[in-house]
């Protein structure tokens, strides 16, 4: 496999990688600002405001707005592009639950485009037969760190004159034709919750070219007050909520973005080598990317236990687990979560769309290729390849016998 068989012997499990990778330059960034007694930006503090700048750079966007975490970056970003009751957006089913609840929380109507099966993202094939006359933006999401077809969703867009907002929570340094994900649409939203390649425990940005749009969603961050506010004291330039990030993350964010590349290339180099052995595995299939998706971040190693392979998927990974490797199932089929049709049945959504339109999104509302999907998808996380080449090839071995055990 890749120039060597697999061992016929037993091999020891793969080591656990530990997460964060942290030091004495997070320790010392986080006492900085600890003993400045200037802990966020509305104190004085200029972390948060460092980092913005800093990650601006990084991405090649214009404009960087730290927030909270993830979701409020998501929660900005459709209040800066006027996204409401009345409005429907359209979104995959195969991501986390966040990109759904902010739509949710906008009181727009989520319009599910089924999935690829070979890529794990949105197929952007079907966006024209999925569009309304109420949709107002497309939300891609790059899965696992790997970017959706942008070339495709976004000549959708301007055909249709939708705004496209890129959920990039997953996905630090990936590229879209050379091109930072996040920075080609409209604006991206990034995550840098405890789980992502890019960790402040909790943590998000949006990032923009568009200035109109991010004085909008600063002002939507800070409670309504704009971003050039030239009057003092209780002034709003729109309602808005608090979502801004602390300069304890922005100091974590500045210090863990000097690792970040480092360990990209290293989960880069991993992660080819691995696809190319498991490629080999009859049954399994790795996902593929689209060939505009010049950088994968590898957030996840995502790939598919054929429905026909002889073993269940909840045997296999029990089969994997044994052998100290550690896998998930990933998404179920968000389309079909018990309290979104609660939701979307209740009283305020027919207050909005009536009843004909709520009985039209419930009979529309099918993915068949995602269903199929969420029943073969097994994710490796980013942390599984952070090991050594010699972890991978055991890696490999233990899914060719986990396939047949």
């Amino acid at each position: 496999m890749a120039g060597a068989a697999l061992a016929q012997t037993a091999r020891p499990a793969p080591a656990r990688q530990d997460w964060p990778v942290f030091g004495e330059l997070e320790e010392k960034a986080v006492l900085d600002v600890l003993r400045s007694g200037k802990w966020s930006r509305s104190s004085g503090g200029k972390r948060a405001i460092e980092f913005e700048a800093r990650y601006a750079e990084l991405t090649g966007a214009k404009y960087c707005l730290a927030t909270a975490n993830g979701t409020s970056a998501l929660i900005a970003a459709l209040n800066a592009c006027d996204v409401g009751p009345g409005d429907a957006v359209l979104l995959p089913p195969y991501t986390f639950v966040a990109t759904l609840n902010v739509v949710l929380l906008q009181h727009a109507l989520p319009i599910f485009v089924d999935s690829d099966l070979e890529t794990f993202q949105i197929d952007a094939g079907k966006l024209d037969a999925a569009v309304t006359p109420e949709c107002r933006v497309v939300l891609p999401v790059h899965l696992g760190g790997a970017a959706a077809d942008l070339d495709t969703i976004l000549a959708f867009a301007k055909r249709r004159g939708l705004k496209v907002i890129e959920d990039a929570c997953q996905s630090h340094l990936g590229e879209w034709r050379g091109k930072k994900v996040g920075t080609l649409g409209d604006c991206g939203c990034f995550s840098f919750q405890a789980s992502k390649n890019l960790n402040s425990g909790e943590g998000g940005a949006l990032v923009t070219n568009d200035e109109a749009l991010m004085d909008r969603a600063y002002a939507f961050h800070g409670n309504g007050r704009g971003r050039k506010a030239e009057v003092a004291g209780f002034t709003y330039a729109s309602n808005g909520a608090n979502l801004r990030l602390t300069d304890f993350q922005g100091a974590l964010l500045l210090a863990q973005m000097t690792r970040l590349e480092e360990q990209s290339r290293r989960r880069e180099q991993n992660a080819k080598y691995l696809a190319a052995m498991l490629a080999k595995i009859p049954g399994i299939k790795p996902a593929r990317l689209y060939d505009g998706c010049t950088r994968n971040a590898w957030h996840l190693f995502m790939f598919r236990l054929e429905s026909g392979a002889g073993v269940s998927r909840a045997r296999f990974l029990k089969n994997l687990s044994a052998k100290g490797v550690s896998g998930s199932s990933g998404y179920s089929p968000l389309n079909k979560e018990p309290f979104l049709k609660r939701i979307i049945e209740g009283r305020h959504y027919k207050r909005v769309y009536g009843e004909r339109r709520i009985r039209e999104w419930v009979e529309r509302n099918n993915c068949p290729v995602n269903d199929r999907l969420c029943q073969e998808a097994v994710w490796f996380s980013q942390t599984t390849l952070l090991g050594s080449r010699s972890e991978m090839e055991q890696i490999a071995e233990a899914v060719s016998k986990a396939r047949t055990a």
